[in-house]
Formats: structure tokens, C-alpha cells, sequence
């Protein structure tokens, strides 16, 4: 599908109506090329140039969300009347979401599953970083330095998970794998057979200070902002690391960095922030304690075929009039 941008790409019989799809993408991305396997006749418009989208958003039927560009979904949007479905690629949906489309009858649905094994790899690999202190490693392998020095064993020791969705399972199933005790605040509840324990989120403290790693792999909403501050940073161990992988605003950064800095905690594993790119001037880059992800730690090889195999089953499932999966609570924000 190499075709210059805001051109369409149609698959439509003659003999039969098609449903509209408009996709906001870059016409050339390789990925698009999953969309020739939906079977149904449909025709298929994609662009990424605002004109060529407020030209075709009044016929379409189906929104789907397909590149970086998410400001372009609500310059679209006021102009898709006849819109029954939007999808967006990503999981978490606070860069999507804006009144219009929270207060109308259209469903969103997004690309949640698509992402959750890269995440707990990361998270894993975050782990044993610190159990393991393999920058120490690199940087005596870089010295020609022959040290030996103790490690300690994940074995045993207590994962903390805030947000229980599926990044959070899958962690925890992998971190079980490995002897760890996982713990858990879940707003939705949780089967207790996941985790040694479930915490309600007024006694997210008290989970804190028994956990040895902290994962935050909770979506940002109005009730998540800044819901890991300097209190919550205060009950966390000496020892611990913290670990995101949900969105940077989650976690006070200011508060972060302070704790980090004064060694009040361990270390931190980051993969989202407040502004990204993280800006040149930002602590996190000198400090020897942080583990540093651009923002990449869902990025493995295939991940947007993934989230696109993900909206063609969706749409399978609308054309045959089927409840649509991932769809997002647009109230609560995920």
C-alpha cells in the first residue's frame, strides 16, 4: 500500500454496497497492508492530511485512529456525522479522548493486548537490571575492572502492581515464574489467585511499603494523575525500585527525581514521562540510579501488525452486527 499521501485505497465490487472506513494514517506505513484482509466489501480511505480527512470524515462510518497523529481524531471528528465506531491503535486512550467523543454515543475501542508482553519483558528485564546491577557490570566490562560483588535473587521478593489490567497480569504471570510474590491494587477487583494479595487503592501506601519493586502500568485519568507523590514515594522502602511503563504524569516527576537523587529509593526503571522527548536539561539523564526508555519499551519488532490485527478482528466483528472487543469505558477514561 505505497501511496502518496491523502490518496484512498478502495476495496469495493461494483455489485455491492461498502461500508466507509476512514483511517487517520500515513498512507505508506507497511502496516496498513493488514486492512487487505478484511473481506467485506469496504472502501477504505486513508490520509493524514487534514483536508483530504474533513472531506471524507462525513461519510464514514468507521474512524480508525491510525498513526501519531492523534490531534487529528478530534479535528475529524465534528465532521464524521455518520459515524457509528472509532478505534485507535494504542492502549491507552488520554491522548484520544476529548469531550466531544466522551459525550457522544460512539463507541471507542482500542488496541489493548497488543502491547502487554513487550511491557512485562520490559518490566522483567527492569528487574533483574537492578537485582543483578548490570550497569555496574558494563561499566567494569568497559574499564577492563575484574570486581566481584554480590547480587541478590528476584526469588522471594515482593512485586507491587498498580493497575491489575493486563500489562499487570501478564507481569505478574512472569515474575510468578520466577519465585516472586506479587501484590496488587486493583480498582475493578482482581482474582486473588493472580496475586498474593489484593489492595483497595485507599491502602496503596501500605501496599507500598512492603514491596521490594513497584510496577505502575495504570492508564492515566483524572483519579491516576499524580497518584504516586512524595507520600508514596516516602512509604517505599530504601531498597526498592519503581517501574513505569502506564504514562509519565502517573508518578509526580519533581517528587521522583528528588527521592532518586537523596537515594531514598533504590532506583526507577522509566519508560513514559511528563514531556517526551525528555528534555536535554531533565535529572533523570545523569542520574546513575534511573534506567532510561525512550518511550520504546512496547516498540518490538511487529508491534503495530499486532495492534492492527487487533482493529481488523474488531471489524470483522461489526460488520456481522457482533459486540465489539476492547471497548473503552470513555467516562473512566480506559
Amino acid at each position: 500500500m505505497q501511496q502518496p499521501e491523502g490518496r484512498a485505497t478502495c476495496y469495493l465490487p461494483s455489485f455491492m454496497r461498502a461500508l466507509k472506513l476512514l483511517a487517520i494514517a500515513n498512507p505508506t506505513a507497511s502496516y496498513l497492508r493488514l486492512l487487505e484482509q478484511i473481506a467485506e466489501p469496504v472502501d477504505i480511505q486513508v490520509g493524514n492530511d487534514l483536508e483530504f480527512l474533513k472531506t471524507h470524515a462525513p461519510h464514514a462510518e468507521v474512524l480508525l485512529n491510525a498513526g501519531p497523529e492523534g490531534n487529528l481524531l478530534q479535528a475529524v471528528f465534528p465532521f464524521a456525522r455518520n459515524v457509528q465506531w472509532v478505534h485507535t491503535l494504542s492502549a491507552g486512550v488520554d491522548k484520544v479522548l476529548f469531550p466531544e467523543l466522551i459525550e457522544s454515543p460512539v463507541p471507542l475501542t482500542n488496541g489493548r493486548g497488543a502491547f502487554k508482553d513487550g511491557l512485562a519483558e520490559f518490566a522483567l528485564a527492569s528487574m533483574l537490571f537492578f537485582a543483578k546491577d548490570l550497569r555496574r557490570l558494563v561499566r567494569n566490562q568497559e574499564a577492563g575492572r575484574w570486581e566481584q560483588f554480590d547480587v541478590v535473587f528476584l526469588r522471594g521478593q515482593v512485586l507491587g502492581i498498580v493497575g491489575y489490567g493486563e500489562i499487570g497480569r501478564e507481569t505478574a504471570r512472569l515474575a510468578l515464574a520466577l519465585g516472586m510474590q506479587v501484590v496488587a491494587t486493583s480498582r475493578r477487583g482482581a482474582n486473588p489467585a493472580d496475586a498474593t494479595r489484593i489492595f483497595p487503592l485507599e491502602k496503596l501506601r501500605e501496599m507500598l511499603s512492603i514491596c521490594d519493586y513497584v510496577l505502575i502500568a495504570t492508564p492515566l485519568t483524572p483519579e491516576t494523575r499524580g497518584m504516586i507523590g512524595e507520600a508514596e514515594l516516602n512509604a517505599m522502602k530504601n531498597s526498592a525500585v519503581i517501574v513505569n511503563v502506564g504514562r509519565g504524569p502517573v508518578i509526580v516527576e519533581a517528587a521522583l527525581a528528588e527521592a532518586l537523587e537523596q537515594k531514598r529509593i533504590r532506583g526507577a526503571a522509566l519508560d513514559v514521562f511528563d514531556r517526551e522527548p525528555l528534555p536535554d536539561s531533565h535529572p533523570f539523564w545523569r542520574l546513575d540510579n534511573v534506567l532510561l526508555s525512550p518511550h520504546s519499551a512496547d516498540h518490538t519488532v511487529g508491534w503495530e501488525q499486532l495492534a492492527m490485527q487487533i482493529f481488523v478482528e474488531n471489524f470483522d466483528r461489526f460488520r456481522q452486527g457482533q459486540p465489539l472487543a476492547n471497548v473503552v469505558d470513555k467516562k473512566a477514561g480506559y
